[in-house]
């Protein structure tokens, strides 16, 4: 029996019951590809039924606010996935009537929508005869047939679409497409695959060069930066205190954070001291500054490290535009953050 037939048999008899299988509505299977780039199905699941509960159509998620949007996202993570869906969903519900693109070359025209996703989109929703390809394609072909290539090459997605697109019956491109993802994502596994219990075994080249350990190849090593972050948790006499949306482009972009000063490394209480005294944005004087953890945070971004400290600001009188510990509930925060508030905040 061929590969093809093989990993399509093996899906049959193994493939998970997602809700976005069960459907060729583009709404839900575009929700259901953004929402699991770079996140595993048991953590974007809750997302997307929270997601189809609260924005049951398109036009639903286009006319919802940002705010609103980023909130229900939070956790998720990668909050970039979450403005570019928006903007998405407010060009396909206002600009197109509603109705998604029904081919590859017009998906990758939507904003946040790549190759990956145009083409799941398009198997999926269309039948078109378009592979995907995304890290589970590349372990399970370079395994399987030996190919060496570096997968952090631009190259390399061309060469492994191409043989996925000679592997692919043409007659049902999309069952294809969802039984070699799921194959990589359960069976063919980054770490200790099973092989004794694999249907591949007995024709699976890497294991019969006993190489499974050593594919894909993958050259790129991410560098990860250091970030020193120290958040002034501002109280005021009314138990107030005080919020802003960082504006700026990077991390975060447009969620809501505490005043906070980056500093070069982890800094003692006297530094912080005089960095507050000198950074203050607010006229209030200052009563008392104490921590509430003596050890930072560590928030793993993918190429950041996040090294956060919360430092507990009393001040006299009451803030200028200060929030009170409900009213904060509703603001969409980074998680880091909006656990401390949950967990620490009224400590």
């Amino acid at each position: 029996m061929n590969f093809s037939n093989l990993l399509i048999q093996w899906y049959l008899q193994n493939k998970r019951d997602l809700p976005w299988r069960n459907t060729q509505n583009p709404y839900p299977i575009w929700l259901s590809e953004i929402m699991l780039q770079q996140t595993r199905v048991a953590q974007g699941m809750p997302y997307f039924f929270s997601f189809t509960n609260a924005f049951p159509t398109v036009f639903d998620l286009a006319n919802a606010s940002e705010e609103q949007v980023l909130k229900l996202w939070q956790g998720l993570g990668y909050y970039s996935r979450a403005r570019n869906l928006h903007k998405t969903a407010q060009h396909v519900a206002f600009e197109l009537n509603g109705v998604f693109p029904d081919n590859y070359k017009e998906l990758l025209k939507l904003k946040g929508i790549g190759d990956y996703t145009a083409a799941a989109i398009a198997s999926f929703s269309y039948n078109e005869t378009v592979p995907v390809v995304d890290g589970n394609v590349f372990r399970v072909l370079s395994r399987y047939f030996d190919v060496e290539t570096d997968i952090a090459l631009a190259s390399a997605k061309k060469e492994f679409a191409a043989l996925a697109f000679e592997l692919m019956p043409k007659d049902n491109p999309a069952l294809f497409n969802q039984a070699i993802m799921e194959f990589g994502a359960l069976q063919c596994v980054p770490k200790n695959p099973n092989c004794e219990d694999c249907v591949m075994n007995r024709s699976c080249l890497a294991l019969q060069k006993k190489k499974v350990h050593l594919l894909p190849v993958k050259s790129k090593k991410l560098k990860v930066k250091n970030r020193f972050f120290n958040y002034l948790v501002i109280e005021d006499e009314d138990m107030k205190t005080i919020i802003h949306k960082r504006t700026n482009k990077g991390i975060w972009h447009n969620l809501y954070e505490f005043p906070l000063i980056e500093t070069e490394s982890e800094v003692d209480f006297d530094t912080i001291v005089t960095a507050v005294k000198k950074h203050q944005s607010f006229d209030n004087e200052i009563n008392s500054i104490a921590e509430f953890h003596s050890k930072s945070r560590i928030h793993k971004l993918t190429h950041q490290h996040l090294h956060i400290k919360f430092w507990k600001i009393k001040v006299d009188g009451t803030v200028e535009n200060g929030i009170d510990y409900e009213a904060l509930k509703i603001f969409p925060f980074p998680i880091v953050i909006f656990n401390f508030i949950e967990n620490d905040f009224l400590n």
